[in-house]
């Protein structure tokens, strides 16, 4: 189907979004949504026929384990209450450890890129295959941005797409800002990242915007667009007319006229950069005007040979010699899984709790993404637990990077904000009394009915000095 020109969806400018003119769809993150309830702005978008498509961050399909048959579940009630005509989320991990490890489990709260090998491609078809079977509408999957590369990856992220489509008939999602990204953090080509991808396996396209720092790439969503990754975008519409067209933006919400404007730069892009009419296109990237299935395409499941472990190699960003894959098998191999399980876990671990860089990886580039991964833990907490900064007040930031850098996230962000006030109040803070007070409160109300010990004797004392006073 034709999506047209959309926006990311998000309750901080839910007004903006209904007032924004030629709007036709619009984008929702699935895991904040309700299962049974919609918010009123999306109920009034859906009555004026305006499309909306969930959008899941939390699947991690691209990781060792098979995809939890919850989460498929929910990501497939949103669908039918949307009335969906599909549902996207990304190639990427989220999570690792656990019983394929025997280790504990870690999450990341952040995309974490999947290494290009046929390993892990094996295993990524399977998940998906198991995501669509889940699925009541066609499934699209994002390319995300990066500022870590595996060492000893044996295709392009071109090719690595285009085999995931071949073998299991999904749909794309291209982000060209995530293209950028990469181009300035990994050096890797976005024009041929273009001219080796399905083009015509594209759903619909984001474009967002970020910020450089220190050579560094940060896809924050949060800043405008800029020009490079509108020429991304020129560079995609000289290739295909895609179905559709997002603007995202996640934080640091401009004024609507400031959101008009940079749609306007989009349509203004797309128009550009189309091929005059009866022109020809170059040599094997026809422009065509690409639609979105009723269903997904069956295809059948390639097995490639088993791959070891990561080398200690360097990473190298050029073009890597694709081998052919053997004969069609049924599965994944366990030995697969396993492999990706320990490589994946080995690289998280590094990057939230500490431990030692996995051979192949460069030390200070992990440190950056491990220092990104902890402030977005901040940021994410004091949206969803408020309370927290208010509490603590300037020394907030401070007090959960501190506690960050000690304990990985293993469960989600409301978890990780009662977590990190259990720790401030064991470890005796916060040192102003009424603060302390207020957050053994907040701590207490939010905990359950059975806290752990040791907090629940910090709570009885500061109720029997409430009472002595």
């Amino acid at each position: 189907m034709e999506l047209g020109i959309g926006i990311g969806w998000r309750p901080e400018i839910a007004h903006e979004v209904e007032a924004l003119a030629g709007i036709d769809w619009v984008e929702a993150v699935a895991e904040n949504l309700c299962a049974d309830h919609l918010p009123d702005s999306l109920v009034r978008l859906r009555e004026r026929g305006v499309t909306v498509v969930p959008h899941g961050v939390a699947l991690g399909l691209g990781g060792a384990d098979r995809p939890d048959p919850g989460r498929l579940a929910a990501l497939a009630a949103r669908a039918e209450l949307l009335g969906a005509p599909l549902v996207t989320e990304h190639i990427a991990f989220v999570r690792a450890g656990g019983p394929l490890t025997a280790s504990p489990g870690l999450e990341a709260g952040h995309l974490l890129p999947v290494p290009r090998t046929w390993d892990a491609l094996d295993v990524l078809c399977e998940n998906v295959r198991i995501a669509q079977d889940s699925l009541p509408v066609p499934l699209a999957l994002e390319n995300i941005a990066a500022l870590i590369t595996w060492p000893d990856e044996e295709l392009t992220e071109g090719q690595f797409l285009a085999e995931l489509v071949e073998r299991t008939g999904v749909r794309l999602l291209i982000d060209v800002a995530n293209l950028h990204t990469n181009h300035v953090n990994l050096g890797q080509d976005p024009a041929k990242a273009l001219d080796e991808l399905p083009v015509e396996a594209i759903a619909y396209v984001h474009v967002a915007g970020g910020v450089e720092k220190n050579g560094v790439w940060h896809d924050t969503h949060a800043h405008p667009v800029t020009a490079p990754v509108l020429e991304v975008l020129a560079e995609l519409r000289s290739r295909v007319e895609p179905p559709g067209v997002l603007l995202e933006r996640d934080d640091a919400f401009p004024p609507a006229r400031e959101l008009a404007g940079e749609l306007d730069a989009i349509r203004a892009t797309l128009r550009k950069a189309a091929p005059p009419a009866g022109s020809q296109a170059p040599v094997g990237s026809p422009a065509r005007t690409v639609t979105v299935p009723a269903a997904p395409a069956p295809a059948p499941s390639v097995s490639a040979p088993p791959t070891p472990a990561p080398s200690v190699s360097a990473p190298s960003v050029s073009a890597p010699t694709v081998s052919a894959p053997p004969a069609p098998a049924s599965s994944v191999s366990d030995a697969a899984r396993d492999r990706t399980a320990v490589a994946q876990t080995a690289l998280l671990s590094a990057l939230v709790a500490g431990t030692p860089a996995p051979a192949g990886f460069d030390p200070a580039r992990l440190r950056v993404q491990s220092r990104s991964l902890a402030a977005k833990r901040a940021d994410v907490v004091a949206k969803v637990a408020p309370e927290l900064p208010e509490i603590l007040g300037d020394g907030y930031r401070a007090a959960f990077l501190a506690y960050a850098g000690g304990r990985p996230m293993s469960g989600g962000y409301r978890r990780d904000a009662l977590d990190f006030a259990e720790h401030v109040l064991i470890a005796g803070g916060p040192a102003d009394p009424v603060a302390r007070r207020e957050l053994t409160y907040w701590w207490r109300d939010r905990s359950g009915s059975r806290p752990p010990g040791r907090a629940t004797r910090l709570i009885r004392a500061a109720r029997a000095a409430l009472v002595g006073r």
